[in-house]
């Protein structure tokens, strides 16, 4: 009865990524923590030509979508801090994102622009308000990874496979 319901659903399935990026944020805590405190201690618009079925799935949203995009505002919100409070730059979460969107929007321009946009909704925040590495923000990173980490368990709970 449970394999009937998946192939009914008019929407992908979610990718096991989400469950890998779920434990990436939980894991990444404290390799930031301690390196964030060394450094705080100084102190398109158009719409794509596509096949007739392409628009039909574009105008469904997944149930999962407003989720998966706070989920890549969180990404980009942390892309950044971590940047900013790590000595070695890292790209692990752009990367991560890359691969999410990759999975979940296919061919879909339009559900990529969104999560393309949540991203970048998120590290703009974050880049208007720290400039350089404060104990908020060491703060404000792990408050934001923890959401995600629980939004990620969330949505694999709920619609993986």
């Amino acid at each position: 009865m449970k394999n009937a319901s998946r192939l009914a659903l008019p929407y992908p399935a979610l990718p096991r990524s989400v469950r890998a990026l779920a434990l990436a944020l939980i894991l990444s805590g404290a390799p930031f923590a301690a390196a964030a405190q060394e450094a705080a201690a100084p102190a398109a618009p158009g719409s794509p030509a596509s096949p007739p079925a392409a628009p039909a799935a574009e105008s469904k949203p997944a149930p999962y979508d407003g989720r998966l995009e706070r989920l890549s505002e969180i990404l980009g919100a942390v892309h950044y801090l971590r940047n900013l409070c790590l000595k070695d730059k890292e790209d692990t979460w752009r990367a991560s994102m890359e691969e999410l969107i990759a999975m979940e929007a296919g061919s879909e321009q339009a559900r990529k622009e969104r999560l393309t946009a949540a991203f970048n909704r998120g590290y703009r925040s974050f880049a208007s308000v720290y400039a350089s590495c404060t104990e908020q923000a060491v703060v404000a990173e792990q408050r934001y990874r923890n959401e995600g980490a629980t939004l990620a368990t969330e949505i694999t709970a709920r619609f993986g496979n």
